[in-house]
């Protein structure tokens, strides 16, 4: 249900709130979950509010109260493990934009309860509706989820800000979701984290033109799933690196940080297309891959911090599913490619004219890609050194020599053990 009427039905609304953020407290207590939720009132234009004067009539703001609960009540919606759960308790409280009751669960739950001051004075949409709710449980550990669909019309600019408060049954946090975010667990157990993670690296690969692009670049001229095995295991020991990294704050922050990974990624198809045209070498395409694979972690990164909100406590676990559900995309991204590569490489063109042609048109998209992302970077200020910085890069330089080592170690014992089917070695 959306709480905004449009500004076509009221000609003297303006068209976008300048308040569009809620904040909720939901509480677990026994048997009863409790939402504690607080409301900009420039949401809740499909409300008929009072007014005198410019401001709301508090006295006379019953009905409206009402009203805009009942709406409340079908637009945040609140699930026990799956199952919708219906307020049997609602009631509400108007607050002034000063007012600082919402500091906390108890003094939110207080505020509401309290009658309504006859002296109040609020202006038109610059105050708060308080609202609570309260939702008979099952008293047992469960997986609580929740929806916000008020004001679906501003998508991602109507937020909700709720901080889970538990019992000694559950861990707390706090999420911030909008109206286009669904179905969002408060405390998701292990299993839903994993798999939550696992879809969004797999989506999140698969919705990456670089990688995309490179993928089809990479296999253009090997064809085998043994010619594939290496660099792939290159791109996943390098990518996981770069991505717990940054997602655990050891990477810079910044937009030239972020400019100069698109960058490098854009150089690094463009050489491995070239690499193509004049002659691919299998032996030396686990350092492009690898290389690939550590700049699009910093990219990724970025998913993944935005995301780990979702993971409730299982942080570690939404870092390693989120790396294999990049892993399972590429996989999947090499499969299709490989289908499509086989339906056009074929009769004459299964030679190296196919092969050169394929490699001049990647070549020439990674081109104006790196161009447009290099002008870009050139434009950026880039920041002084300083010694947390150098200390920063020689964590970095540490820890992909260590990833070389390991995979040459790796590389070498897989060589003695199955000598039929060594890896290539650089």
């Amino acid at each position: 249900m959306c709480l905004m009427l449009s500004a076509a039905a009221e000609p003297l609304m303006h068209d976008l709130p300048q308040d569009t953020v809620m904040h909720a407290f939901f509480r677990v207590q026994g048997s009863q979950a409790h939402l504690l939720v607080r409301v900009p009132l420039d949401l809740l234009h499909g409300i008929s509010w009072p007014t005198s004067h410019g401001e709301y009539a508090i006295n006379d703001s019953g009905a409206a109260v009402n009203q805009a609960l009942d709406a409340l009540g079908h637009a945040i919606l609140v699930w026990q493990d799956g199952e919708r759960l219906a307020p049997t308790v609602s009631s509400g409280q108007l607050a002034a934009l000063g007012d600082l009751s919402f500091a906390n669960p108890e003094a939110a739950a207080a505020h509401i309860a309290q009658p309504v001051d006859a002296e109040l004075k609020i202006a038109a949409d610059l105050g708060y509706l308080d609202a609570h709710f309260a939702y008979p449980i099952r008293p047992a550990p469960a997986v609580f989820s929740i929806q916000s669909r008020v004001a679906e019309d501003l998508q991602d600019l109507s937020k909700l800000i709720v901080q889970f408060v538990p019992d000694g049954n559950y861990r707390g946090g706090v999420l911030t979701i909008s109206a286009q975010s669904g179905k969002v667990a408060l405390n998701p157990n292990r299993r839903q984290t994993a798999l939550g993670f696992v879809l969004v690296g797999m989506q999140g690969l698969l919705a990456n033109a670089d990688s995309l692009l490179f993928i089809v670049c990479l296999m253009i001229p090997f064809r085998r799933a043994r010619d594939f095995a290496a660099p792939y295991a290159a791109f996943a020991l390098a990518n996981i690196i770069s991505l717990a990294g940054t997602a655990f704050g050891f990477a810079p922050d910044s937009v030239w940080f972020a400019a100069l990974t698109v960058s490098v990624s854009a150089v690094l198809i463009f050489l491995l297309a070239l690499g193509n045209i004049f002659g691919a070498h299998l032996l030396r395409r686990r350092l492009w891959t690898g290389l690939f694979g550590f700049a699009l972690g910093f990219e990724f990164a970025k998913l993944l911090v935005g995301r780990l909100q979702f993971a409730g406590g299982h942080s570690q676990i939404a870092l390693w599913f989120f790396a294999f559900g990049i892993d399972l995309g590429a996989l999947l991204a090499s499969a299709l490619t490989f289908v499509g590569l086989a339906l056009i490489l074929r009769g004459a063109r299964a030679g190296r004219v196919g092969i050169i042609v394929l490699s001049a048109i990647v070549a020439h998209t990674a081109w104006h890609w790196m161009i447009d992302r290099l002008s870009v970077l050139w434009q950026m200020p880039w920041p002084p050194m300083t010694m947390g910085g150098f200390y920063h890069l020689t964590q970095w330089i540490f820890a992909a020599l260590l990833a070389v080592g390991a995979y040459v170690l790796a590389a070498q014992r897989i060589e003695r053990r199955w000598p039929k089917m060594p890896l290539p070695a650089s």
